[in-house]
């Protein structure tokens, strides 16, 4: 999961996006102090070592 935690002078947005590509096609587009952050989840069995 992709975050953009977007800074505004009173506001603070939030975005989630699927994949890199779609959340970086979108940081361009968003206005204001903005922060693009990789989530990832321990917990999901994709990420798991067998």
């Amino acid at each position: 999961m992709w975050i953009i935690t977007a800074h505004s002078k009173n506001n603070i947005k939030m975005f989630e996006f699927d994949t890199e590509k779609e959340a970086k096609e979108a940081f361009g587009r968003i206005q204001g102090y903005k922060i693009l952050t990789n989530v990832i989840y321990f917990n999901d069995y994709c990420f798991v070592d067998s």
